[in-house]
């Protein structure tokens, strides 16, 4: 008895067992609050430092800032931390919104006031830079889906691009981070260099704004270059550049058959396909979004005041993600491919130049 009464006293209660349920029960799930509350502070700080510096546009300080705070001692910490989820979700989420909202920034009516001319000229430069940088990244040997997205961003609208295309490809965050801040950087340098060039290369008011239109990455960074020749050259780039943006659909459609084929060819070693999950729609749907609001924008239904509003809403949004994109840049990680990274983005940029300059040139 003293036996089984020792084994008693030895036996766990059941009330002190964990039970199967508590044992397998998932983790709590990391709240995105913190950090979509550090995007809202980094926009507000792009917001000041674009007040401040007019010349710098208000997504390129959002990069730089997400950046700086991955790597300064103090938000450090929270960002590789607490407020990881909220930045990744800001990077993914609001971007998609983001590119929504700038379907209203294009009507098909002033597509078609460019003439076709332009518009196979466009879509020349578009499909020159997106191969050819694919090409040379290929050939530099840049790790996962760098290429591609670098040459996305040249080729279409720079981060809203890059962020449509890695959603479809299932990109690494790394991945996106390094293309964003190498466009974003090479845009930013053209704001510097391309006014630089109008008077020498001989091209009048309305042929700098188409030249700068077809070649410049990001809409902002379009309007920041285009503004220095005058009114008729910031039309002809915003137009041009709406135009480049168009063609942002079509892209990810292309990117969602080679998904699809490629996850379709895998085969296991015996010769049967493998399981596959959810393969992506043809069109995602906030690519479907951005064709709506083309075509609510083209009926001219909506007043000036609710593009506007629009259009700031917009700023914001792709500013939230881009800080949260920057925020995921890892610098030291960078010098490994860091001179071939700057190669491809020089030779990228020369390209998509060139191949814009001579298609100027030809079509008016």
């Amino acid at each position: 008895m003293a036996l089984l009464g020792s084994r008693a006293r030895e036996t766990p209660r059941a009330a002190d067992r964990p039970t199967a349920a508590a044992a397998t029960a998932p983790a709590p799930k990391p709240s995105p609050l913190p950090g979509l509350a550090l995007a809202a502070l980094g926009v507000a700080a792009a917001s000041a430092v674009h007040l401040l510096v007019p010349a710098v546009p208000m997504l390129t300080a959002a990069v730089v800032l997400g950046i700086a705070a991955a790597h300064l001692p103090g938000p450090r910490t929270l960002v590789r931390g607490a407020a990881r989820p909220g930045l990744t979700l800001a990077g993914k989420r609001l971007m998609r919104l983001g590119i929504v909202l700038l379907g209203l920034r294009l009507a098909l009516g002033d597509v078609l006031e460019l003439g076709w001319a332009t518009v196979a000229m466009v879509a020349c430069v578009v499909v020159a830079t997106f191969f050819g940088t694919v090409w040379l990244g290929r050939r530099l040997k840049l790790p996962g889906d760098q290429p591609v997205l670098v040459a996305t961003g040249y080729s279409i609208c720079g981060a809203s691009a890059i962020g449509a295309v890695s959603e479809v490809r299932g990109s690494e965050e790394e991945d996106v981070a390094t293309s964003v801040a190498l466009v974003t950087l090479c845009g930013t340098l053209a704001i510097l260099v391309l006014p630089l060039l109008h008077g020498p290369l001989g091209l009048d008011a309305s042929q700098f704004g188409r030249w700068v239109g077809a070649g410049v990455h990001d809409v902002g960074q379009v309007v920041a270059t285009a503004q220095t020749g005058g009114p008729q050259a910031l039309n002809e780039a915003v137009l041009v550049k709406l135009l480049r943006v168009l063609m942002l659909a079509p892209l990810v459609a292309a990117m969602v058959l080679a998904v699809r084929e490629r996850h379709g060819a895998r085969r296991t070693p015996e010769g049967t396909r493998p399981p596959q999950g959810r393969r992506p729609p043809l069109v995602p749907l906030f690519v479907l979004g951005f064709l709506g609001m083309v075509a609510l924008r083209t009926t001219a239904w909506l007043p000036g005041a609710a593009l506007e509003g629009a259009a700031t809403a917009q700023e914001i949004l792709l500013a939230a993600a881009l800080f949260g994109l920057g925020s995921a840049v890892h610098l030291p990680s960078l010098t490994r491919t860091g001179v071939r990274v700057a190669g491809l983005g020089l030779c990228a940029w020369i390209v998509v130049a060139g191949a814009s300059y001579g298609g100027v040139l030809l079509t008016t």
